[in-house]
Parts: structure tokens; sequence; C-alpha cells
């Protein structure tokens, strides 16, 4: 499960990178939608920190197919969501407003399959 530290720790790093670009940069260019690019950092992070300690669990819990399938899922979920986020906020076209609830979606299947894992 190195594969999900690098893309936890990757993350993480883009997290904090966004974070600031958002606080220092953007902040004064899209005043009325800083919140929504906060929120994408904000899911961002949490997230990376989970697929890290998806990492660190794997080799703990038996079921690692389940906890793979958990790690892809919340993967998929930062994409959707705080990417779909971010380019609302960069962007305002509204198009991206769909897609962040399949982000949120996926997160909820990533913690599912977690919870499932760490049951069986």
């Amino acid at each position: 499960m190195k594969l999900f530290l690098l893309l936890g720790s990757v993350n993480a790093f883009l997290s904090v990178a966004l974070g600031a670009f958002g606080a220092h940069y953007l902040k004064q260019r899209i005043p009325d939608k800083i919140d929504v690019f906060q929120t994408g950092v904000q899911y961002h992070m949490i997230h990376a920190i989970a697929l890290i300690l998806i990492a660190l669990l794997s080799d703990k819990l038996a079921n690692s197919s389940m906890v793979n399938a958990s790690g892809w899922a919340i993967f998929i979920g930062i994409i959707l969501f705080s990417g779909s986020l971010y380019a609302l906020s960069l962007t305002g076209l509204k198009v991206f407003g769909p897609i962040t609830p399949l982000g949120g979606l996926s997160f909820l299947v990533g913690w599912i399959l977690l919870a499932i894992a760490a049951y069986k």
C-alpha cells in the first residue's frame, strides 16, 4: 500500500500549497468565492490524511481488497469533490457544481468500505 502513502503525501502537499495560494493570492481576487475554494482545501487535506491512514492500516486489516477499494474511492472523491470546488471557484462555471456531490458520494463509499473492512 505504498501507493496510498504516496498519494496521501502528494495530496497533503497539494492541499497545503492550494490553501496558501487561496489565502495569499485568491482571497483578494475572488472574495465572493474564496469560501468555496477553502472548502475544497479542507476536504482535500482531511482525505489526504485518510489515504495515509489507509496505507498504514492496510497490513493490519485482513480484508486488504476492501481497504484498497476504500483508498481508491477516497482518492476519486478528492479529485471530484475538491477538484470541482477549485474549478467552480476559479472559473465561475456552474457546470462544475453537479460534480461535487459525486465526490462527496465517493468519500462516503470510501469511509463505508473502510468501516466494513475493519468490522470483518
